[in-house]
């Protein structure tokens, strides 16, 4: 069992002045204690289920570069980029960007979006479910074919690129890890598309997997390829992390990705390194 850092809350102490400094010991020192990968959230503005709006937010690729500089084994992503938020070439762009600076350790988090309000404050485009969802799958096929090298023109529905030139190449193919639980059209695009899902833990969760593999059956896709990863918030207790991990791991999940509690005191890190990610590994 792998263990993801997600950093969803910069409302530290010391404030703004102090934030890019904190920010770089929690990465190093997760970084350090053997977090596997460390995310961020796409948003511009706080969310609710962390706090009001007007708490500290930072940008998600702004954030990762300044990441990428401050760490030397993570991955990086967004858990998880709202499509509409970026056009999709200049989305493969920023990922390959990433990729190339952090010597080949970022992945492309993404998603439908969901969060209306932030986007009519800041006016970013948030259209009807059904399009964010067609925008999304176009999305995935031209990340993809910038990725492998394809120049080829595309003409969707939605997008419409002449030329999908991207140099450099990213050092290593990003792994493209889907966020959501929609079982009709999300659960699908991580069958057709993904290389990883992330879900929410709860009593559907086996319910959600089975859905995943019914989609891959259906798609022909080999389900056990795809990663399994599970949202979870970091107790402080090593003994219910090490009981939830055996949970998640019956089931087939193989990260565990979420909070740490006050992450801005980095000597939480030393328990993971020294005592909970060795006995993670031993699973």
């Amino acid at each position: 069992m792998k263990l993801g850092l997600h950093i969803s809350n910069f409302t530290w102490p010391d404030g703004a002045q102090r934030l890019g400094p904190t920010l770089a010991e929690v990465a190093s020192a997760a970084d350090q204690a053997g977090f596997e990968r460390i995310s961020v959230m796409d948003h511009v503005w706080q969310i609710g289920v962390h706090g009001p709006p007007e708490q500290e937010m930072l940008e998600a690729y702004t954030a990762l570069g300044f990441l990428a500089a401050h760490t030397r084994t993570a991955k990086l992503l967004t858990l998880v980029t709202g499509v509409v938020y970026r056009e999709p070439g200049l989305l493969a762009k920023c990922v390959t960007t990433l990729d190339v600076l952090s010597g080949g350790r970022a992945m492309l988090g993404i998603g439908a979006a969901w969060n209306a309000e932030e986007s009519a404050g800041l006016g970013l485009p948030f259209p009807p479910t059904a399009e964010r969802f067609e925008r999304l799958e176009e999305a995935l096929r031209i990340c993809r074919q910038m990725f492998d090298g394809d120049e080829t023109a595309f003409q969707g529905k939605r997008y419409r690129l002449d030329r999908l030139l991207n140099s450099p190449l990213p050092l290593h193919r990003p792994p493209i890890l889907i966020g959501g639980a929609g079982e009709k059209k999300t659960l699908l695009l991580v069958a057709k598309y993904a290389d990883a899902c992330n879900l929410f833990p709860g009593p559907e969760l086996q319910h959600k997997l089975d859905v995943l593999k019914r989609h891959c059956d259906t798609v022909g896709r080999d389900y056990d390829e795809i990663e399994k990863t599970v949202i979870y918030r970091f107790p402080d207790s090593p003994a219910e992390i090490l009981e939830a991990a055996r949970g998640f791991q019956s089931m087939g999940f193989t990260v565990m990705h979420g909070g740490v509690r006050d992450a801005w005191d980095t000597k939480k890190f030393e328990l993971y390194r020294d005592e909970i990610v060795p006995a993670l590994e031993a699973l």
